[in-house]
């Protein structure tokens, strides 16, 4: 469930009364990598992180994509959800996996503490999509840009009931919302978008438009450059760090975008 019902007192002024409220779930969810010969595989726990149920397919296909563990869904086995917080992906038996990469996280939080140049040095090793991309420019007008954050904000069932959670959506250049998906983190959100593309064989997708429903991190646009992604259009603000990435794979960057204005930044 990505909503939970619960009782809460509300305040208006000298006044109180007692009523329902609608929270979006926040809950942890392990994702396990499982790899080797068919018959000997190994397991091992990669990643914890809180997340709204939902998609958990997509948004543990999503992380190893844009961690650089996997490349293509060709090299995924299988995808299995055990009970309601825990994905094993299973990696095709002849994968080459380097269990070294789990210790090699080429980006970090902005919490993390590691210096931009490396972060963003370390992406171009593994970015390949973004770097091999080069086709014509697009013709995008101001006005079909302007009407995205409405298209994705009408769309966000869930954040509707709760105002609490982050979106990102994908756009054709004709301004149709191909896919969309929410999370109470902004990083799942675009991990499960980017997920459901990679099953369907759909990456890169360097001919669309990403609509974030927040600000634009380095951690985004980072995972847009792995998906291939060359157009982003933030409603809030981007990071020092997001525009010199963006610049760096050629991403056009927009940010502010609502009541009919944004500022370009690459």
């Amino acid at each position: 469930m990505a909503t939970k019902q619960i009782q809460i007192v509300k305040y208006k002024g000298a006044s109180h009364w007692e009523a329902s409220d609608l929270l979006a779930v926040e809950e942890p969810l392990e994702i396990r990598l499982e790899y080797g010969p068919l018959v000997k595989r190994k397991s091992q726990n990669i990643s914890i992180t809180m997340r709204t149920p939902g998609a958990d397919e997509d948004l543990a296909i999503g992380f190893l994509f844009t961690e650089g563990i996997v490349r293509q869904a060709a090299d995924l086995f299988s995808v299995r959800v055990w009970g309601e917080n825990m994905v094993m992906v299973s990696l095709q038996p002849d994968f080459d996996f380097d269990f070294k990469k789990l210790e090699r996280h080429f980006y970090t939080s902005s919490s993390c503490g590691v210096c931009g140049k490396a972060s963003l040095d370390a992406l171009k090793t593994v970015a390949t999509h973004s770097l091999s991309c080069q086709k014509n420019d697009w013709d995008i007008s101001p006005e079909l840009i302007y009407a995205l954050p409405d298209t994705l904000r009408k769309a966000q069932e869930t954040f509707d009931s709760t105002g609490g959670l982050h979106a990102c959506a994908i756009f054709d250049q004709q301004g149709n919302m191909l896919g969309l998906r929410e999370d109470v983190g902004r990083h799942n959100a675009l991990d499960k978008l980017i997920g459901h593309y990679l099953q369907q064989n759909l990456i890169p997708l360097d001919d669309h438009i990403l609509v974030l429903s927040g600000r634009a991190s380095f951690e985004l646009v980072q995972k847009a450059a792995m998906a291939g992604i060359r157009f982003i259009c933030a409603v809030g603000a981007p990071s020092s760090l997001a525009v010199e990435t963006a610049a760096s794979f050629g991403i056009t960057l927009l940010g502010f975008l609502r009541e009919g204005r944004f500022n370009k930044y690459t």
